[in-house]
């Protein structure tokens, strides 16, 4: 089915109202009760595929929308990153995704930007099936959470530097 939820009946009734009958764009939408902004998308779509009225003989509603709703064919050589080091890397202390990122780019200067790149590396990590299931008695076992780097205090009275996670 069409993207907005259209029947193949309406859309034929809209190319046949505009090419055959002349009617214009505002009288076809509150006709067929749609927007007359998806009146002016068929039409323009209708356009660029060439379509006319009437609709060639084997035009059946198969082939129609095939022909209206044609997928792009985008076929890029732009080289993927290499998730596996990624993730690898993304473990290690200090490492952000913009620095990967602009090391891809130092190597791959036609690569994808960073907001491509990161949503890639979010899809790869939605496949990786992570789970650390711990069952334990409430009050039984205290957890710490050792994660991040330290943070720097000085003391007042010496004035030296220790490092407290």
């Amino acid at each position: 089915m069409p993207r907005k939820g259209l029947s193949m009946r309406k859309i034929r009734e809209i190319l046949r109202l505009h090419f055959d009958a002349g009617v214009s764009d505002r009288q076809i939408a509150k006709s067929c009760g749609i927007a007359r902004s998806t009146v002016y998308e068929y039409l323009q779509r209708a356009q660029a595929a060439g379509l006319s009225w009437p609709l060639a003989a084997d035009m059946d509603d198969a082939r129609l929308e095939a022909v209206l709703f044609k997928q792009p064919n985008y076929k890029t050589s732009r080289p993927l990153p290499d998730m596996p080091y990624l993730h690898a890397e993304m473990r290690k202390k200090g490492v952000t995704l913009q620095i990967l990122w602009n090391e891809y780019k130092d190597v791959h200067h036609d690569g994808y930007q960073y907001s491509q790149f990161c949503e890639y590396y979010r899809h790869y990590r939605r496949k990786l099936d992570i789970a650390l299931r711990q069952e334990h008695k409430a009050g039984e076992k205290m957890f710490v959470d050792w994660a991040g780097q330290t943070v720097p205090i000085q003391s007042c009275g010496s004035g030296s530097c220790i490092n407290v996670r």
